[in-house]
């Protein structure tokens, strides 16, 4: 599989399939990570909904016709939270107007069943290319975060070095500009051999000493979101 890694780095592309259709969805799974994807799944518009805000992802494909939350809703809610995870929508109706919804509801690509595998291939990996390219930087208030370099750049110019685990929490907190993150939530995604949520403190502390307090906003029981500089 070609294009597969993020440009500089040896991580996999990410891709979360939110399909109710089972058979699919395994089917799918096993093509792409025997391609090199790491792949997560969700059957219904809800569980789709919670794993694109609280993990970070490069794209999601979503089908239109899902239970519990319709995927026109589901696209909605994630580009109302500011979330820019490429989003490639499948859905079986063919129509000019319905592709016209699932663009404007904020769908970056739109495919319709039956689709050709190796289209399909094709447009993930068009849609990779550019999430990498724009989450080269990331915004933080008048501040910004390097991805390439893991760094952050301060409104002043100064440049302040991360460690790998320092840089990994706030690009979370960055992709996610608008969503709360649990303590729970952040180790799983962040700090998964780590044997306690403490640790979630513990580099918030770092953080906040190296770059300025205001950049992790503290959510009163609930947790923290990424603040401004």
């Amino acid at each position: 599989m070609r294009g597969i890694s993020k440009s500089g780095t040896d991580h996999p592309f990410r891709v979360l399939l939110v399909e109710d259709d089972r058979e699919l969805v395994e089917m799918l799974a096993a093509v792409l990570r025997r391609e090199g994807y790491v792949v997560d799944t969700a059957f219904d518009g809800q569980r789709g909904l919670h794993l694109a805000l609280t993990q970070p992802f490069d794209v999601v494909v979503i089908d239109r016709g899902l239970p519990v939350l319709d995927g026109l809703d589901l696209v909605s809610r994630l580009r109302s939270r500011s979330l820019r995870t490429q989003v490639l929508m499948l859905t079986a109706m063919s129509s000019v107007h319905n592709r016209i919804e699932g663009l404007d509801a904020g769908a970056d690509d739109y495919l319709t069943k039956p689709f050709d595998l190796g289209e399909l291939t094709a447009r993930l990996r068009a849609l990779c290319r550019r999430a990498a390219e724009l989450a080269a930087v990331l915004s933080i208030g008048a501040a910004r975060l390097e991805l390439e370099q893991h760094q952050v750049v301060l409104p002043d110019g100064e440049k302040v070095p991360l460690t790998a685990r320092e840089f990994a929490l706030l690009r979370v907190l960055a992709t996610h500009p608008d969503t709360v993150h649990t303590r729970a939530a952040l180790r799983r995604t962040v700090f998964q051999d780590a044997p306690s949520q403490s640790i979630v403190d513990t580099y918030v502390h770092y953080l906040r000493s190296k770059v300025g307090r205001s950049v992790v906003l503290t959510v009163q029981g609930i947790g923290y979101r990424l603040g401004a500089l």
